[in-house]
Parts: structure tokens; C-alpha cells; sequence
């Protein structure tokens, strides 16, 4: 089974390609570019290196969110418009669950947080427990949120007195945040691109029979998208 992955939860985002369980390409994208300017030609010339069609491709995965507004509507746009021309199915991952899933061999502890750049100086973040082996033992402690990040460190510190790993582009911009708890928590320095992981996740939910058609595919927004709140501020002030 040939499976291609999109990520575009983040600036540089990723896509990889997955043949038969081996990662046979994976990279980041450029992040002085936006998503708009690069796909769907990234994903072209993508399968271009490897001699493949559109066609050729089995099952689509694509991160569903959190992340930016812009860059999901981007990336599912376009993963629906490849499944549609080809008629393939989809399977949408939570970026938050694939970035956890990565991190989790190198996590030093077993709890583990993930944070990730929700703009406004909040993060969108959420945590595992099993942390430290495969990935796919993780178990989800409590909904993924977001706010502000000293708010986020607060509330995870006050559960428990276990030290916690904590990943991802929110918590390196947040750094500093971390010094005074260094004897709690470990930050994992190393961000290595998601969208192999989506793609190993996405053939999972298939063979469990939990792909979608494009038409399916629901944004895992978290907080409401700007435009939404944009429009219910005018209405107040027209009523």
C-alpha cells in the first residue's frame, strides 16, 4: 500500500511517502513560502522523484488540526481534491496525536505534553501517558486545549508531582517558561517532521476501516477560527 501524507498545521508543515510500512520519502516544507504558494506542486514533484502518479497512490492521510486556520483549510483542500480526482480514501490525523507519537521514543519520563504554536501567544497543547516506548502505547490524559503557555505549565505542574517531557514548536517558542521547572521538565529539543507519522497512523485507521471519503473531512479547530468570531462581534454591533 502506498500511502501520502500532508502536513500544513505549521509554517514549514511536511509530506512523506509510505510504501508497504517503509518511509520511503519524507521532508519539510519551506517556511519563507506559504502552503498556498507550495501545493499542490510540492506534492507533484514529490511523486515525481519516486516515478509515481497520483494514481499510483492508495490512501491519503493529511493532519486535521490544530494548527493555523489558513494552512488546515490549504492542506485539506488539497489532499480532498487528490482523493477526489483519484477516488482513494482519506484518513484525518491529529497533529497534536502525530506530534506525540513521534516524540514519544526520545521522551526521558513517561508523561508527556505536547505544545504547538496557536498564534496570539496561546498554544494548543495536550498530554500522553507511556511515553518513552513506541509511539502507539501512548494514552491520552484529559482533551487537548488551548490557552496561554504559563497557564498550560501551571495547570500540568499541579497534577501530580511526576516529571514531564514536553515537545513541539509551542513549547520551544516558550522556553524560558521552563527554566525555573527544570527538575520537572524536559524539553525535547529535536522537531523532526510529522507527516511519515501520519501516514503509518493513517493506514492503521484503514485497515481498522475508519478512512473517510474527502467530502468527510472535519478541521479539529479546538478554538473557534477568527473569521467565525469576526462575524458574531459584527452582528453584536449591528444589533
Amino acid at each position: 500500500m502506498r500511502v501520502l501524507a500532508l502536513d500544513t498545521t505549521t509554517r514549514s508543515g511536511s509530506m512523506a511517502l509510505l510504501e508497504d510500512g517503509v518511509l520511503v520519502d519524507e521532508h519539510s516544507g519551506d517556511p519563507s513560502r506559504t502552503h498556498g504558494e507550495r501545493l499542490p506542486g510540492d506534492l507533484v514533484r514529490l511523486l515525481t522523484r519516486h516515478a509515481l502518479r497520483l494514481t499510483d497512490i492508495d490512501l491519503f492521510g493529511v493532519a486535521a488540526g490544530p494548527g493555523s486556520f489558513t494552512g488546515l483549510r490549504i492542506g485539506i483542500a488539497t489532499v480532498q481534491g487528490v482523493a477526489f480526482a483519484t477516488g482513494r480514501p482519506v484518513v484525518p490525523v491529529s497533529a497534536l496525536d502525530a506530534r506525540a507519537r513521534r516524540a514519544a521514543p526520545d521522551s526521558p519520563v513517561p508523561i508527556l505534553g505536547i505544545g504547538v504554536d496557536a498564534q496570539r501567544h496561546e498554544v494548543f497543547a495536550a498530554r500522553w501517558t507511556g511515553a518513552g516506548a513506541r509511539g502507539d502505547r501512548l494514552t491520552s490524559i484529559g482533551a487537548a486545549s488551548v490557552g496561554l503557555p504559563d497557564e498550560i505549565l501551571a495547570r500540568w505542574l499541579r497534577i501530580g508531582d511526576a516529571p514531564i517531557a514536553i515537545a513541539g514548536e509551542g513549547a520551544l517558542a516558550y522556553r524560558d517558561l521552563l527554566v525555573p521547572h527544570r527538575s520537572r521538565v524536559h524539553l525535547l529539543e529535536d522537531l523532526p517532521p510529522i507527516a511519515g507519522e501520519i501516514a503509518r497512523m493513517a493506514v492503521e485507521a484503514f485497515q481498522a476501516g475508519q478512512s473517510v471519503g474527502p467530502a468527510a473531512i472535519q478541521p479539529i479547530y479546538i478554538r473557534r477560527p477568527d473569521a467565525e468570531l469576526a462575524r458574531e462581534r459584527a452582528q453584536r454591533l449591528r444589533s
